[in-house]
């Protein structure tokens, strides 16, 4: 613990020597235009990946990037950023090669974390047409950006974010996937900026992954 401490102290004192006052800048008040929602792994760093300072992006993080109607924690970090921060950007932002994605993929037992895990488990078993014919590699990957999608979804559709589009204030949901071997974000084409958008976008989003040649039309398509 006292290492931790020590780099802390270190860390804050290259921070003000570089940047004189930064701290007291930072303690006035936070203005962030960006939330961040993404997966509680320690490999992936908000303020770093898309190279921000603390105070530039608000951030909400749990196991595999998962927000449910039902989760007041997610909910009430949406409502904050975006009723009093203001902010104009929401990143759902999953990464390759998750544990919990993959735990859900694999049918692989990890605990108490099994049981919201099961948020996943339902992506995977209703885009199942469009996965499971897949390579092993290809799965895992495609399962990540589904649930992505999925999340997207949810948060667009939650009443933060309709309340907010009715009363006409700028706010687009996007859907990233990072990659940990190369660092690199990609963007998943999921952006929704306005209620009339978001089944259209959400439904095209998925047809880009091809179903099996033997699935049954409409067996993945399920609606929002």
């Amino acid at each position: 613990m006292q290492l931790l401490l020590d780099n802390n102290r270190a860390w804050a004192e290259r921070v003000e020597r570089e940047h004189p006052g930064f701290f007291k800048r930072l303690s006035d008040q936070q203005s962030p235009k960006y939330l961040w929602i993404g997966c509680s792994d320690s490999r992936v760093p908000a303020n770093q990946v898309i190279g921000l300072a603390p105070g530039e992006v608000f951030v909400h993080r749990n196991v595999a990037n998962v927000v449910t109607h039902s989760d007041l924690n997610a909910l009430s970090v949406i409502q904050f950023a975006v009723d009093v921060l203001k902010v104009e950007h929401i990143m759902v932002v999953g990464h390759y090669g998750c544990g919990g994605v993959l735990a859900v993929l694999h049918e692989k037992r990890v605990g108490l974390a099994d049981n919201w895990l099961r948020h996943v488990h339902d992506v995977k078993m209703r885009h199942r047409g469009r996965l499971m014919h897949l390579c092993s590699h290809e799965q895992e990957d495609v399962l990540c950006e589904m649930n992505v999608i999925e999340q997207v979804g949810n948060v667009a559709q939650s009443n933060v974010v309709q309340d907010a589009w009715a009363r006409g204030q700028p706010l687009a949901v996007h859907g990233w996937c990072y990659g940990l071997k190369d660092g690199m974000v990609k963007d998943l084409g999921v952006t929704m900026a306005h209620p009339g958008e978001v089944v259209d976008v959400f439904r095209a989003a998925i047809k880009r992954y091809p179903r099996a040649p033997d699935a049954k039309p409409g067996s993945s398509d399920l609606p929002l």
